[in-house]
């Protein structure tokens, strides 16, 4: 589970609990300009084949950078349908995929600020 908070025009999406050791990160900062789109995470959606680093157990979780053919992913998710999908471009990571607490606040927090 993660914590998405925007400050002004950055979003800092800040891993909670044990999954800062399964996904072998704490936090990613972006700005808000580099969002592509946000919605929520397709029940059959899953990360690319190489693992680096993190915890993949299909089905169950996935925590951790993800890399596949010109994309790198970050994901924290426990696949029950609390995750949020989050495009980016001109960043490190090309898509966050992450469980919150409410999917639809987060949505439409992102989408309000985005737009301003």
């Amino acid at each position: 589970m993660v914590d998405i908070e925007i400050t002004g025009t950055t979003v800092t999406v800040q891993v909670r609990g044990a999954h800062r050791v399964l996904s072998l990160c704490d936090r990613i900062t972006f700005d808000l300009a580099n969002i592509a789109a946000v919605a929520p995470a397709e029940p059959d959606l899953r990360p690319p084949w190489v693992r680096a680093p993190g915890t993949f157990f299909p089905g169950a979780i996935a925590a951790g950078t993800f890399r596949g053919k010109g994309r790198k992913e970050f994901w924290d998710t426990l696949f029950g349908g609390k995750a949020v999908r989050i495009e980016l471009r001109g960043t490190d990571y090309t898509r966050l995929v992450v469980d919150v607490e409410d999917p639809a606040t987060v949505l439409r927090s992102l989408y309000s600020a985005a737009a301003a």
